[in-house]
């Protein structure tokens, strides 16, 4: 064992897991060694615990301690146990048993901390998260998973996170959890999960405050990025003071989303500079529980988003705000803005609320929408799940659609039809649709009807005037 200078924690000392008997086979479990290592870092005041580079480490459940830096150097994989009995750390989630106690068995963790303060995840290394061992079938767009599979990597109740530069693949479930947490980090990581592969969200923000996510590059199947707050982390208060920046993101669900769970407020949130691409949905908003939205600002981001197999939420949405009741009544969102978004995609904004009252104060400004066909699946209606009755629903397909909001600013936006007219899809329609809004605030905005027979702007089934063209504007193309 030995002792190096200071590291990045502020404490002195460094260990190697090997020095206490890890083998990095990638065959033997490792777990044992692992954790005296990190425990003896801990009981020495902090430090860092060095998993050495070019070597496989085989290992179940690590609990992480205060004032400890686990660093991945170059090559080196810290590989999550492919048998779900290798997994002494247990959490229940509220996501697999629908807020039901008991309903659903605790899930493994692979690594985690709890009540821990200045805890951190270093290095350029790999953290495996064995998701290819818990497949019963593959259906083709998607897997069947076993039952029970572990988080990656589940931080509750700690301060002073820091997560930089390691790479996380092939997460069994929730990639990187963050479950009450304060004061965090989280930059230049890259996520790299099976897109087949249903629940594997990126990074989830519980219930935290002072989160600061920069510089990632995510692909996942499930949400790349998801501020939420889940039932079972209602102790630790709201969800605020959330920012991302910088990311590049894949998900064939949402790019970034703010719920679906929303057990209390979730607020104070910037998303900014980011790229989603090949995604089913980009910005999402899924109110579908009884807490509040408010004060989240989406500004300079590129959307791409197209249609997938339905057994994924989503169908292509490059902004979606929805009020919907799924667990209790539908959730309220409030000073919701969209600013300077460039949108590809194969369906309209939505913005929506089941029953007046619960959107209000939204604004989309300098948002250009460029509705194009390109996946080969259908278009024509409406993903609003996790809706208990109304959950896919035909519908005609508006650049931006409105209904039952109000207190809306829509300013200097465009939506362009990108094919020829001649070969559009029958459900497209109406450049802006507006359906029991009130306040409704509109300038600079063009944008016509996808085909010569249809208005540009409808409000209340009455057709208005506009300062698009009649037919609608095609794209530019080279």
């Amino acid at each position: 064992m030995s002792s190096v200078g200071a590291s990045p924690t502020g404490r002195t000392g460094t260990v190697t897991v090997t020095d206490f008997g890890a083998v990095g086979d990638g065959t033997v479990n490792d777990a044992t060694a692992i954790q005296a290592a990190i425990d003896a870092c801990h009981g020495r005041g902090g430090g860092r615990v060095v998993i050495p580079a070019g070597r496989t480490f085989l290992s179940g459940s690590i609990q992480l301690r205060s004032h400890v830096e686990l660093h991945l150097e170059p090559g080196a994989v810290l590989a999550a146990h492919p048998d779900e009995a290798a997994y002494s750390v247990r959490r229940r989630t509220g996501a697999l048993s629908d807020n039901q106690p008991g309903r659903a068995d605790p899930s493994p963790v692979f690594i985690s901390a709890e009540g821990c303060r200045q805890v951190s995840i270093t290095g350029t290394g790999t953290i495996d998260g064995g998701g290819r061992h818990y497949v019963l079938a593959d259906l083709g767009p998607i897997y069947t998973m076993a039952p029970l599979r572990p988080f990656t990597i589940y931080l509750t109740n700690c301060e002073r996170v820091r997560i930089t530069d390691v790479e996380i693949r092939d997460a069994a479930y929730w990639t990187l959890r963050l479950s009450g947490c304060r004061d965090v980090t989280v930059h230049a990581i890259t996520i790299a999960n099976d897109l087949k592969l249903p629940n594997c969200d990126g990074i989830d923000i519980d219930t935290c405050q002072g989160v600061r996510v920069s510089d990632c590059h995510i692909s996942t199947a499930d949400d790349g990025i998801c501020l939420k707050t889940c039932l079972e982390s209602r102790e630790y208060g709201e969800c605020r003071d959330i920012t991302v920046s910088g990311c590049t993101i894949t998900s064939k669900s949402s790019g970034v989303c703010v719920g679906s769970e929303i057990a209390s407020p979730i607020r104070n949130c910037v998303v900014t500079a980011c790229v989603i691409s090949a995604s089913n949905r980009g910005l999402a908003l899924q109110l579908s529980e009884p807490g509040g939205v408010s004060n989240v600002m989406f500004s300079d981001i590129i959307v791409e988003t197209r249609f997938f197999d339905t057994r994924w939420w989503g169908h292509g949405e490059p902004i979606y705000v929805a009020s919907y009741p799924w667990r209790g009544s539908g959730g309220t969102a409030r000073n919701i803005r969209f600013r300077n978004i460039l949108a590809r995609s194969e369906n309209g904004v939505l913005v929506r609320a089941e029953e007046p009252g619960c959107v209000s104060g939204v604004v989309l400004e300098g948002v250009r929408v460029e509705i194009d066909r390109w996946s080969g699946h259908p278009g024509g209606h409406w993903d609003l799940r996790p809706h208990p009755a109304n959950d896919v629903v035909p519908h005609d397909t508006s650049g931006i659609h409105l209904e039952r909001v109000s207190d809306v600013r829509i300013r200097d936006c465009e939506v362009v039809w990108a094919q020829p007219t001649h070969v559009r899809d029958t459900d497209l329609g109406a450049a802006l649709t507006v359906v029991e809004v009130s306040d409704l605030h509109i300038s600079d905005f063009a944008g016509g009807g996808a085909h010569p027979s249809q208005a540009a702007v409808v409000v209340d089934g009455h057709a208005v005037s506009t300062t698009g063209p009649p037919n609608g504007k095609e794209a530019d193309h080279e």
